[in-house]
């Protein structure tokens, strides 16, 4: 691999962006996209399959042997609240695949006995986030319920393009949530991005339904997120 190429992919890495590595098998030449980068039309469609599925292809395009090789970065879930639900979705996370923290002030619930071996952050969102940013492949759930604590996370997940936006509560909650975000100066099209009621309608009642529910959904975000990948010539 060229040098160029691995310097690509080690600033990709180090920025947690997504990289595709297109290798020529006929000649062993190769190209390296950041996700974001323009990339030549007839190759979009098998970039943007590897981008969605984590796979590396081999592919026929124009009569050329293409190898795409992809280079994702480590999914994960922060979770704002630490909450019987952010209980059981930490120990099914690791299992699909997914890094996990948990966010939240309140020590009384945010203790080591409760969440053994998760990374635990007793503290306000808004003063952990600015030193840890999300980012779009960054998925959060908002559990507490309570807005002094999940307004601000929700509004910053918005602003990073996390893959994945949800928040615990009732459609009357969450209207009232809208209004919120709206008067702190939230878009509405930004807004309308957040799963709420959180997690697919599967009829979850205890927190471990639930914690299945949100990571179902937060896995078909993962899998239908936009790659973000405009064609060359594109305006």
């Amino acid at each position: 691999m060229e040098l160029s190429t691995l310097q690509i992919l080690n600033d990709a890495r180090a920025s947690r962006r997504a990289a595709v590595v297109v290798s020529d098998l006929s000649d062993g030449s190769s190209q390296a996209f950041v996700e974001g980068d323009r990339i030549p039309p007839e190759w979009a469609a098998p970039v943007s399959e590897v981008l969605h599925s984590g796979r590396p292809r081999l592919l026929n395009v124009e009569e050329r042997a293409l190898f795409f090789n992809v280079h994702l970065p480590p999914p994960r879930i922060v979770a704002i609240g630490a909450v019987h639900i952010s209980q059981a979705l930490a120990r099914l996370a690791p299992v699909a695949g997914f890094d996990m923290a948990v966010i939240d002030p309140r020590t009384a619930f945010a203790t080591a006995e409760r969440f053994h071996g998760v990374e635990l952050i007793a503290d306000w969102p808004e003063d952990v986030l600015p030193a840890r940013p999300l980012d779009r492949y960054t998925a959060l759930a908002a559990l507490t319920h309570d807005p002094k604590i999940d307004d601000y996370p929700i509004s910053a997940a918005l602003e990073a393009g996390c893959f994945y936006v949800g928040a615990l509560g009732s459609r009357k909650t969450h209207a009232a949530r809208t209004e919120r975000l709206q008067t702190q100066g939230v878009p509405g099209e930004a807004i309308t991005r957040i799963k709420a009621p959180i997690g697919l309608d599967i009829g979850a009642a205890s927190p471990a339904e639930i914690a299945v529910a949100v990571l179902a959904e937060i896995i078909g975000a993962l899998r239908r997120r936009d790659v973000n990948l405009p064609a060359e010539g594109a305006t």
